[in-house]
């Protein structure tokens, strides 16, 4: 039997987005990755923007995937050169939004610059108290929850006492609520490795249009098609949004 919870009217706490098709756009211009890589900056701005505006409290946004330290190592120092000037750059409007900062991923592995630009980003906006923007960087949903299940091991609990609720307990950000709306750009339709755990009941929103020309139209439209929408969950589904959506920040 299956329970159903209209979503008709009520805007996403949460939004995820999996920001595809820079070096598709950039080929498309005869020029290389990296050119469409910093023209998505302005992209990041436009989202950021809009989900100030309607009131969105989170946004993550999937910025840098394990799977792509195997990309040529000169388009990965460009991109982290871009990560630190980018944070350097943007410090002062966030503040002005109001937005805080926070990142999830394994950023030991990220060069020492670009933990350091994070680290004084995030502190420099903590007390922030408007839109929380989360970079997920160096980050895939199985590294998440690999990790996790070492916490729990190394924790000593007892295997009776694991459910999904002491799981999600040791998982990167547990404070943070499940994203309701997963968005994707430039027409792919599948997670890429992204949030596997917290996407279990998210409603899913595939573009065609890629990730440079993404603006404040484009999200809002995702995020009134989502309003639009009836979301429909088992028994069980319907428990664990409700548990994992009901903490705060």
């Amino acid at each position: 039997m299956v329970d159903s919870a209209s979503s008709a009217n009520a805007l996403p706490r949460h939004v995820a987005v999996i920001m595809d098709g820079n070096g598709r756009w950039a080929r498309e211009r005869e020029e290389d990755r990296v050119f469409g890589h910093a023209h998505g900056v302005e992209s990041v701005r436009a989202v950021v923007r809009a989900a100030g505006e309607l009131g969105v409290e989170y946004l993550t946004l999937y910025a840098f995937s394990t799977e792509n330290w195997s990309r040529p190592k000169e388009e990965i120092n460009a991109l982290m050169e871009l990560l630190v000037n980018s944070l350097a750059g943007e410090v002062d409007e966030l503040i002005a939004q109001g937005v805080r900062l926070r990142s999830v991923g394994a950023l030991s592995s990220l060069p020492e610059a670009c933990r350091d630009a994070l680290r004084d980003v995030e502190a420099r906006t903590a007390d922030c108290t408007g839109l929380i923007l989360i970079l997920a960087l160096s980050y895939s949903g199985r590294w998440e929850i690999t990790e996790a299940v070492r916490r729990v091991v190394r924790s000593g609990m007892d295997v009776d006492d694991i459910d999904e609720s002491s799981l999600r307990q040791h998982m990167e950000l547990p404070d943070v609520p499940d994203p309701e709306l997963l968005i994707r750009t430039s027409g792919e339709q599948r997670l890429s490795n992204f949030l596997l755990w917290q996407l279990a009941y998210s409603e899913l929103h595939f573009t065609p249009v890629m990730w440079p020309d993404f603006r404040e139209d484009h999200f809002r439209a995702a995020v009134h098609e989502f309003r639009g929408r009836e979301r429909r969950f088992g028994r069980t589904g319907e428990q664990m949004r409700q548990a994992t959506n009901a903490g705060d920040n």
